[in-house]
Formats: structure tokens, sequence, C-alpha cells
């Protein structure tokens, strides 16, 4: 027969692009989300977990039974219930067998799993598995009705929906994965302390998140550490679900002696690989950027071990961890989402109350339907026992029944009120069970079974027996990992982070030398390698020439003025050496066009500057209140157009001098210039024309000092100045003779 043809324009239906695409994307990523990413609440598994579990369950891989290879369970794994990729699930299974990746294994592996390195594990067909105690807590009750089955992708077999998990999973082990627009990450907790936190919640059902944070103060990881966040912040992501966790390396100091010591790494944050992080060190020390450390080695066996060296016996041990924590993987910051799926349905972000709240349900539900279920076996086991009864009751003439009748089921069911299933049960009795010690021992056993019956009957119905049971339940997984045992001590521990200012950590983490601070005229700044004396062999630029030089260190901070008003702070380690002519300093920070520098200097937070405008207005304001976080600087003293930003001098004193521009010089005491963090301050000096040429604050009793242009230094007392003491914003006097023409106290 030929091909039949569909006639144009017939079997073709039209479907708006969008429409499609947005159907059948939303398709991909709710799979994504429920069948990939996000695990169960109550669980806490995602689906290939779940089957691997299942899958070994069926294998009988019970914990004291034999180990299997572990291709056999990925390739049962792949082949009945999981269709992906055999590496993805051997993966997996690697996972939930790793101690220093999962807090409660799952799997009990044997064989090369891989290492806290970052090595891998053997390939499936060298290593073997089986489930481990703790798996077996979660699969209790399979094959008593605990949950639901459905068929599985190809409808041959059958798998659970979600497994009755008698151990609190989810929290216990943690989880994290990617989905389609929502992520997860959940951090691993202590389960001796989540079970103690929901029995409380089983007498409470009030409870606050701040009351189970009694029982569970926070992530108990498995490769220990020490969490350094404040509890406050625990508690809000406990409450939302979302937050992030500060966790340290534990470390150690060990005397070497002779007052040498070495820092000892013994436990690493959870995640982090050993061998990156310490390549990660060994960079950062080619790179000179972990000035306090000499060298790092990894002496690691069975036990974490890395050992950091001090650079020198007087370097502060704690200074020297905290470079280390700012600059590598031994501090990290552990995120919290806590997005699953509640009811195996609805994806949420669940604080720890209600999924708490949601996995006592789920206990409750099983404890429930396993009840049911065995409710129905005893109830069938009892009709059975009844019909024995009946039998023995009437043995002669069930016998006679069965000889002489050709319909003896239907006779039985006649003559003894019996059901359909007692006749068959008494038809299939063995010759042997006549006996009377027989019935004595079903007469024993249905009493036993109307006895449980009732027992369960009464459970049933009462919600306060069924919570006493989930209680009793949790206190026998409690046992096996209690806080005495060496799989539910607790490994991770609290502490607060050592209140280091943030400067004094950059400080540490530049190497400290001494330096010459040179700045030009036309505001070009260098660094010169240490404290020089004679600047006379300086070069600068044509028509360029020395402003200022002082003494400093790399570690110091630089301040900067300009005549915008402007303080600008320079880290003294970011300065150009000494080699060239430097660089202009507005390349360094953000200084306007026609901005120029005025002066510059060592910062130290206890010092006091006054300032002055060119139109006689100042102020004094602390160091401390100068100091800027930006290139763009801090707006101190404010000016107005056309006047500007003139003086900046040490305010170490207790009277102020200052000289105009028209030579008149005056001095009063410096508590009449008010102390402001910023603004435009008040008149210093009055002056008829021109403006303040110089200032300077001294100690009265020392006397006034200036240098006159052949460098001599004059000293005058102020008895010899009374001519010149007054107010503030008085117009002064001429100077004494002698004071240089320049009209500058000199430096």
């Amino acid at each position: 027969m030929g091909k039949e043809l569909i006639p144009p324009g017939e079997g073709v239906e039209s479907v708006n692009l969008r429409d499609a695409l947005e159907e059948r994307y939303l398709t991909y990523a709710l799979s994504t989300i429920t069948n990939r990413a996000l695990p169960d609440v109550r669980d806490g598994l995602k689906p290939v977990h779940r089957r691997l579990l299942y899958a070994m369950r069926q294998l009988r891989l019970d914990p004291g039974s034999g180990f299997k290879k572990c291709a056999r369970v990925v390739g049962d794994v792949i082949g009945k219930f999981h269709p992906h990729g055999e590496q993805s699930v051997y993966d997996a299974l690697v996972r939930l067998a790793q101690e220093f990746a999962v807090r409660y294994p799952l799997v009990d592996g044997q064989g090369n799993f891989g290492n806290i390195d970052g090595d891998n594990a053997a390939a499936m067909r060298y290593t073997e598995a089986r489930l481990t105690e703790v798996a077996s807590f979660l699969l209790d009750g399979l094959n008593e009705n605990a949950v639901d089955f459905r068929p599985t992708y190809d409808g041959q077999e059958e798998e659970p929906v979600v497994l009755p998990g008698a151990f609190p999973n989810l929290l216990a082990n943690g989880s994290s994965g990617i989905a389609v627009g929502m992520a997860t990450s959940i951090p691993p907790h202590n389960a001796a302390e989540l079970c103690e936190a929901a029995l409380h919640l089983i007498k409470h059902p009030k409870a606050t998140t701040e009351d189970l944070m009694a029982f569970v103060p926070g992530p108990d990881f498995p490769t220990g550490g020490t969490i350094v966040e404040p509890r406050s912040s625990i508690l809000q992501s406990y409450e939302t679900g979302r937050g992030a966790i500060r966790l340290r390396a534990r470390w150690k100091v060990e005397d070497q002696g002779r007052g040498t010591y070495v820092a000892a790494v013994t436990e690493l944050p959870y995640g982090v690989e050993k061998a990156k992080l310490i390549e990660r060190i060994a960079e950062l020390l080619e790179a000179k950027k972990l000035h306090l450390v000499a060298d790092i080695r990894d002496e690691s066996a069975e036990d974490v071990r890395v050992v950091i060296e001090p650079k020198s016996r007087t370097v502060d041990a704690q200074m020297m961890m905290e470079s280390l924590f700012h600059l590598t993987e031994l501090e990290t910051r552990v995120s919290v989402n806590m997005n699953v799926l509640s009811r195996g349905i609805v994806p949420r972000v669940m604080g720890l109350k209600p999924i708490l709240r949601e996995w006592l349900d789920h206990r409750r539900e099983v404890l429930r339907r396993r009840s049911e279920n065995r409710l129905a076996e005893i109830r069938r086991r009892l009709e059975l026992l009844d019909g024995f009864l009946i039998a023995y009751l009437n043995l002669d003439e069930v016998i006679r029944i069965i000889r002489e009748e050709d319909e003896p089921k239907q006779v039985m069911i006649a003559r003894f009120g019996i059901t359909e299933v007692q006749a068959e049960a008494i038809l299939n009795m063995r010759l042997r069970a006549l006996r009377k010690l027989e019935e004595i021992e079903i007469r024993k056993e249905h009493a036993s079974l109307t006895e449980e019956a009732d027992q369960i009957t009464t459970l049933l119905g009462s919600d306060a027996r069924q919570w006493t049971t989930v209680a009793w339940e949790i206190k026998e997984v409690q046992k096996a990992v209690g806080k005495d045992t060496d799989l539910g001590r607790r490994r991770t521990d609290f502490a607060d982070a050592p209140a280091h200012d943030i400067s004094d950590l950059k400080t540490a983490m530049i190497e400290r030398e001494p330096i010459t601070v040179v700045v030009s005229e036309k505001g070009w700044v260098r660094a010169l390698k240490g404290h020089l004396g004679d600047l006379t062999t300086l070069s600068f630029k044509d028509g360029d020439g020395l402003k200022l030089a002082f003494p400093a260190e790399t570690t110091d901070k630089i301040l900067a003025f300009s005549t915008a008003g402007r303080f600008y702070t320079i880290g003294a380690d970011k300065l150009p050496g000494g080699r060239g002519q430097g660089e202009p300093i507005r390349l360094m920070v953000d200084m306007a066009d026609g901005e120029e520098l005025i002066a510059a200097m060592v910062f130290r937070p206890e010092q006091k500057f006054l300032l002055s405008s060119t139109d006689g207005r100042g102020f004094v304001v602390a160091a401390s209140e100068v100091e800027a976080n930006t290139k763009k600087g801090k707006q101190v003293l404010s000016v107005d157009t056309p006047a500007e930003a003139k003086l900046c001098v040490p305010a170490s004193g207790d009277m102020v001098a200052t000289i105009g521009q028209n030579r008149k010089m005056l001095i009063f005491p410096i508590g009449q210039v008010p102390e402001m963090p910023r603004g435009k301050g008040v008149r210093l000096q009055r002056f008829k024309d021109g403006g303040i040429a110089d200032a300077r604050v001294f100690d009265g009793k020392a006397g006034l000092s200036w240098t006159d242009s052949s460098g001599r230094v004059f000293v005058r007392s102020l008895d010899e100045l009374k001519e010149w003491l007054g107010e503030r914003a008085q117009a002064g006097r001429l100077p004494p003779q002698g004071f240089p023409r320049s009209n500058s106290f000199g430096r």
C-alpha cells in the first residue's frame, strides 16, 4: 500500500510559541524541584538517595550483613528506580558513606571512598557497601504499610513515596541542591539535640524557636570546627529559614621551646578540601600577602594536622590566625536556606520549629498506619484461630464431614456458621495439629492477640497515647545516637570571634618597614626606604621642589589635607617607591581639578589639628574624625568661594598664635576655639585686607618658637609676648623683631 498523505491544513494544530515554551519549561522546572533538587521534609531525602536506600534494603544489605559491590547497588537503582547516569548515582552513594561529608553516614562503605583532600572514590567495581544502623531507622516500617508506594518509571516495580523516617534526617544530615529558580542549603545538626527538641515540642506544642534553641544551639558539622556566629543571628536563621553561619577551623598553639611556637590546625571548616586550602595559603605566602606567616606544612595522617609557623617568635598567634581567617577558607560562611518539600509536594522555606513539627506529624502518621496494619493482621489471625477452636470443639463432626461429604467446605460453613476463610483453614489443617497441646497453644495465642488488639484500638483512639508512643520511639533513636556515643557527641563548638579592629588586621597583613614620605610642591608623593635625615640629594621634576617630608612605617596611614577642606586617607604601603619621582597624589584619591595639597602627616588617632581657611575661620578637629574610608575623602572644613582651606597644624598645646598676610600677629588661648567634627568654624583673627598666613599651637609654659630662613630657632616666653596676647578674632599687631618676613613660623 502506498503511504497515505494528509491533506494540506488537516491534522495541524496552531500553538502560540510563548504559551508552549512557558508550559514546557514549567513542567521541567517542577520536575527538577520535586524529583531531583529539594529534599522531603519528612525523611530529609532526595529521590536518588531514597531509591538508593530502598534498593539496598531489597538487596538485604542490612547492618551486620555482608557487603555487596557498589556496582550491583548502582545497577539495581538505575535499572529499577532511577533511570539516570550511573556516575551521578554512584557519586550520591559515595557521599552517603563519607564521614567528612555526612554527619550520620547512611551507607557503610568498604574500600576507597575518597578523603578530605578532595581525592575521588575508587571505581564502583572496587568498592562495597551496606546500610548503617541510622539508615535502618529511616527504613523501619516499610513492610508494614507505614507509607504509600507508587509505580516506578516503567511500571514494573513499586517504590516508596517517602520513607518512614524514624531518624530526624533532614536537619541531622542537612542537604544542598540547586533547582530551577530556587536552591536549598541546610547545615547538619546533632541528632541527639534534635531528638531532645522534638520531645520538648511534643510536651509543649506552643514552644518558640528560642525555646528550641535551648536544645539545638546551632549546627554540628561532621568535620568539627568552631562556630563564631552570634546566637541572635543563628536564632534569626532558625526563625526565617534563611541566613549564614560563620565557621572557623579549630586550632591550638603548640610551644616549641625557647620562646617559639607553631599553630596547629586540627579541624577544618565543613566542605573545605585540605589540599586546596594548603595550596591557597602557599600561593599567598609566595605573593608576600601573609607577612606574619613563615611556612605551612601538612602533617596529617588519619587526623587533620596542618602546622603554621610564624615569621618570628614576637608575632601574636591570634593576630596571625586572624589574618589567615580573613584571607583563606580557614573561615567560611555556611549558607542557611532551608528550602524543602513540605508534605512532599510544596516547596517552602521553613524554620526550625516547622521542620520539627512536620517530622513529628509524619512520625505520628507512620505510627497510625503501622498500628492499623498490625490490627488488620491480628484480626485476620484471630479469625483463623476462632475457626480452629470451633474445629476442636466439634472434632468428631468435622472428621465425619471431611470423610463423608462431597463438598465439606460448604457443609462446615452451614453446619458451624463459620466463614469461608475459616473453613479453608480447617480443611488445610495438618493431622498433627489435632493434639490437645496444640489446642492449648492456640488458646494462649488467641488471648495474647486479643489483648494486643485491644491495646492498639485504645492507641488509635487516643491522641495522647499516640504522642507518648512517638516520644518513646524518639527516645529509642536517641539511645543509639546519644551524646555519650562516639557518633553522637557534638563535634562543633561555639566561640566569640576575637574583637580585632579591621584596621589592626589589615596592618597585620602588611610587612612593617621604616619609610620616609616625601611630598613635592606640586603634589607628587613617594616613599623612600628607611628614615632619612639628609634630603638634599633628592631630585624633582623641573619647576618642582620639596614641600615636606616625614618619617613613617609601611603599616601607617597617611592623612592628606587639600584646599577644598577635604581629608584623604592613603595606606603608606600603597605609596609609590622612591626610585622615581613618585606619582601625583590626585591619582591615588579622587581629588577634584583645581584642588591642591596643603599638608600631609601620619595618622595618629589621639592627635588633634587646628584647621583654618584663607579668610581666617577655623576650628579644632580630632584626627579620629577625619579618617576617610573611600577615595572620595571626607569633607571637614567647609569653605565658601573664593575662600579655600589654608592651614592644618598640630593642635598640641594651650595657646594659639596666628599671623596674617598683613603681618599682624595675635596670641590667644586655644580654649576659645571650638572642637568640631566638621563645619566652617569661628573667626581666629580679623583682617582688614588679605587673610591668614600661618598659625601655631604651642604650650604657654614653653613659649612660642619660630624658625627664620637661615634655620635659626627663636623662642619667646609669654611674658615677652604680652603685647600680642588678646582674644580670638582681634586684629593683632606687628610681630616681634626678628620674625621672618615670610610670615611663617617655620616647621
